[in-house]
């Protein structure tokens, strides 16, 4: 009778095992393949807006887009570096009374590490709810034993996509966002995770140049539900309850006539992202100048030709600060340097940072809008990763980040069109590598 069994369904178990593993195997090879060499999603703006930036109309039209809301009545300050903002985060969390919640992409051990850990662990054991969301690839050297006082102490520590079989579809989007919230009235956004790299002066390694801002009012419930999105999403618990979402008033001191919205943004499926649309439209409104400032400058086409389109048809400055030599990632910044020659034949200026690596990601358009948080200009912040940022109405804050800006500036080298022209044959063929791994970028 066995004899009439087809070849095909009379394999041994662990043939089949074999070819089920086979075709797993060709299976992520192929997604890998997709990763690396998709193109990008187009942002096409056929015609700028016609509406001015300072104009309701514009601020309804970018809440829309972005599926977000602008509360008034924020006080938001700027944290330059990490002897500033370290200790305004310790601070905070030092008077937390009811919970406090952390998310990061880096949190490594060491100095800056244990100081955290310390004060989350005394809150904990003061009976203060601790939550913590960390990314597991951006902190894979922190492992459990690492946070296992806290734990004990009652905290809570979830893993964003840890290293398992069932996470590989999902292995490339990371949680790239820096947050704190303190019993649901102050917040902490930026792009400084925890670490001694952002505090400590080495040798040959100066620390980190990066902002972080401190936000009272109601915009801090923005922040807390962006938490409670990868929360959830890591812990597999809804973050509920008056004491995270308390009622908040406008911030002592504020103006109500300036606004701020938090722009969360995770890749959808279609794979466009908030964050990618908010500076989109902020580019192509722009009708003075536009300053970035950003570790990673890998614009996509999209993004480029927007800039040079401000640049040819509306004579917008725009002036751009990224890392020199010191930059964390090699690869990266010969990848950025290549995308240089079109910008700077139209004209904008491309200032490269000499003291240490620059971390600050910033975005200034016409000394009214702001925005601030853990998008980098590259593929990954605007296609793969999750991240957070605030838009800010605001020409105080766009004032104050333009006083970090042109110091910066005053810390940086203009690069030439000439100089540039000239880079070395070695540099140009290590570009060439860059470039086919620019959408992991």
């Amino acid at each position: 009778m066995f004899d009439l069994i087809p070849p095909f369904f009379a394999l041994t178990i662990s043939t089949w095992f074999l070819v089920v593993a086979v075709i797993a195997i060709i299976g992520q090879s192929l997604l890998l393949i997709l990763a690396l060499f998709e193109p990008g999603l187009d942002y096409k703006i056929d015609a700028h807006p016609d509406v001015e930036l300072e104009s309701e109309d514009f601020q309804r039209m970018l809440e829309s887009l972005t599926d977000a809301q602008i509360h008034c009545g924020n006080r938001i300050e700027v944290l330059t570096n990490g002897e500033v903002y370290y200790e305004a985060e310790l601070e905070a969390i030092r008077r937390a009374e009811h919970n406090i919640n952390l998310e990061a992409y880096i949190f490594k051990k060491g100095e800056v590490g244990r100081r955290f850990v310390e004060a989350l662990t005394e809150r904990a054991q003061a009976g203060v709810e601790v939550r913590l969301v960390i990314d597991a690839i951006g902190s894979f050297t922190s492992w459990e034993s690492y946070f296992e006082r806290l734990r004990a102490a009652g905290g809570r520590i979830a893993w964003y996509h840890p290293f398992r079989w069932y996470n590989l579809p999902r292995i490339n989007n990371r949680t790239h966002r820096e947050l704190i919230i303190i019993d649901g009235r102050i917040g902490f956004i930026g792009g400084a995770g925890f670490a001694d790299h952002w505090l400590i002066d080495k040798e040959k390694s100066p620390r980190w140049r990066d902002t972080m801002f401190r936000v009272e009012g109601e915009t801090v419930a923005s922040l807390q539900a962006t938490f409670a999105e990868n929360w959830l999403e890591a812990s597999g618990e809804i973050l509920v309850g008056c004491q995270f979402f308390p009622k908040l008033e406008p911030a002592s001191g504020a103006d109500t006539e300036e606004g701020a919205m938090v722009v969360n943004s995770s890749p959808s499926a279609g794979r466009s992202t908030r964050a990618r649309i908010l500076y989109q439209m902020l580019l192509a409104s722009a009708r003075q100048n536009i300053l970035i400032t950003t570790p990673y400058f890998i614009p996509d086409k999209s993004a480029r030709f927007e800039l040079l389109r401000a640049i040819s048809e509306r004579g917008v400055e725009v002036s751009i600060i990224a890392p020199n030599k010191h930059t964390d990632h090699a690869l990266v910044r010969g990848t950025s340097r290549r995308l240089y020659g079109e910008l700077l034949k139209a004209g904008a200026k491309i200032y490269e940072y000499q003291p240490s690596m620059i971390h600050t990601k910033s975005l200034i358009v016409d000394e009214v809008w702001a925005v601030v948080g853990s998008t980098n200009f590259d593929n990954r912040s605007f296609g793969l990763n999750d991240e957070v940022n605030l838009a800010a109405f605001d020409p105080r804050l766009a004032a104050r980040l333009r006083e970090d800006f042109e110091r910066d500036l005053g810390n940086s080298r203009q690069v030439s069109l000439e100089e540039w022209r000239k880079r070395p044959l070695f540099e140009r063929g290590y570009e060439q590598v860059g470039r086919l791994l620019e959408r992991q970028q």
